[in-house]
């Protein structure tokens, strides 16, 4: 018998002794209001506009994303994630929930509260979900809108001239999170004066953990107390990201950047694969070449005749790290690749399949892309996994601080040069050359 772990978890101000008295104050204000309008589920901020839902199984789904009256996304959301164990014990080893298929994140969203989750001039929508007796229940502030100043956006001091230049960063960010189980989950969309899109999620919450025997050092774990142990694990998610780059004739590239002989032993080139079929459309990331992903149109060109484009850029990649045989192997394969494209089909919807809790493996991704489509000048659907691995840190106990993982889009030729050129630079300083 393993005896009961003698510290208590407890993280509440009552709990964890005296708190810190010098922290002061920040307060961030907008005298004139935010710069965004919403209207009904329709955002407009700058040049960008959007609409967003909330879906009981996704969460937070964004619709109709474009720039300038130019459309970019068609729809994005978090379409699954598996959080498989590595734990041997009888009560880890078959652990590998869907916390997307299986629970919902919609159904888990949290109410909001400005000053706590969410920080300054804020926006906020309700969301309306079934309940489990077919009722109506009322999820208040389930999703919050607000700016952000994000630092220097561009910069240069002229050394020939002695002019300098600055303009200040902003984004828009529309978020929510989710509470599935001992785990919480934001979801930071953010929309940027440049043209890029960047998803963050943000972890954080309570670590499963298992008493250990005085004296153990536990396998496939981590001692994060005295007598407790945190098995490692992982949380894999896979956003699905509907495109429609000024249009839905779209291709998909793999860009790597790869040495080039020459005589000054310098040079190195863009490596251009074309993903033109759905069975080499199926790859993983590599950080050490460089790769991006490069979304194109090839009927719109940009003044350079180069086709419109958008990259997807990779956080540093994960991948699912259970073995062939594992059966969450067989029903999350989705995860052993970082990228997956299909056509666009409307019932093709989770990657692991409609209903993960009754597969018996092969669902969804692996089961459509097995047709082998043609993927060049079509509406394309990216399928994007990405994630931790969490091997836990003493630091993580009793509540864990925010672990951070996600990706960005960046355009790449879909503008003709900087398209943040025109923000004007802040009141009375940060241009040398102000009239």
């Amino acid at each position: 018998m393993v005896p009961i772990p003698p510290e208590p978890g407890n993280y509440d101000p009552a709990s964890v002794g005296p708190l810190r008295t010098d922290l002061k104050p920040v307060a961030i204000t907008q005298p004139e209001g935010p710069s965004f309008q919403l209207d009904g589920n329709e955002v407009v901020w700058q040049r960008w506009r959007l609409r967003f839902s909330v879906h009981p199984v996704e969460g937070l789904v964004l619709h109709t994303i474009s720039y300038d009256g130019r459309s970019i996304l068609h729809r994005a959301s978090i379409a699954e994630m598996v959080v498989p164990y590595a734990g041997t014990t009888a009560g880890h080893w078959w652990k590998n929930a869907f916390d997307v298929g299986e629970w919902g994140l919609g159904r888990m969203m949290q109410p909001l509260t400005n000053g706590c989750d969410c920080l300054g001039e804020i926006r906020y929508a309700d969301a309306v979900m079934a309940d489990e007796t077919g009722g109506a229940n009322v999820i208040a502030n389930a999703v919050c809108m607000h700016e952000e100043d994000y630092g220097i956006g561009w910069k240069h001091a002229d050394g020939w001239t002695g002019s300098t230049e600055t303009r200040r960063s902003r984004r828009f960010v529309i978020s929510s999170i989710s509470t599935v189980g001992n785990y919480d989950y934001g979801f930071y969309w953010y929309f940027y004066l440049d043209g890029t899109i960047q998803l963050e999620v943000k972890l954080t919450g309570i670590l499963q953990t298992a008493a250990v025997a005085p004296g153990e050092d536990p396998d496939h774990a981590v001692l994060i107390a005295p007598q407790l142990a945190a098995p490692h694990h992982q949380h894999l998610f896979c956003a699905r990201l509907d495109m429609d780059l000024d249009g839905t004739a779209n291709s998909v590239l793999e860009v790597d950047a790869v040495s080039e002989s020459s005589a000054q032993s310098n040079a190195f080139e863009a490596k251009v694969t074309v993903l033109d079929r759905e069975s080499n459309a199926q790859r993983m990331a590599d950080p050490l070449a460089g790769r991006v992903w490069k979304i194109i149109n090839p009927g719109a060109v940009n003044r350079l005749g180069q086709p419109v484009a958008y990259r997807l850029l990779p956080a540093p990649p994960v991948r699912l790290l259970a073995g062939p045989d594992a059966r969450v192997t067989d029903r999350a394969r989705f995860a052993t690749r970082s990228l997956w494209v299909t056509p666009y089909r409307a019932d093709e919807r989770r990657p692991a399949g409609e209903y993960p809790n009754q597969s018996g493996g092969g669902d969804g991704l692996p089961a459509w892309t097995a047709a082998d489509r043609a993927l060049e000048n079509t509406d394309v659907v990216l399928w994007h996994t990405f994630g931790v691995t969490h091997i836990a840190r003493p630091e993580d106990w009793p509540v864990m601080p925010v672990e951070y993982t996600g990706f960005s889009l960046k355009p790449d030729g879909f503008f003709d040069r900087n398209p943040a050129l025109d923000v004007p630079p802040s009141p009375d300083h940060c241009s040398s050359t102000n009239p």
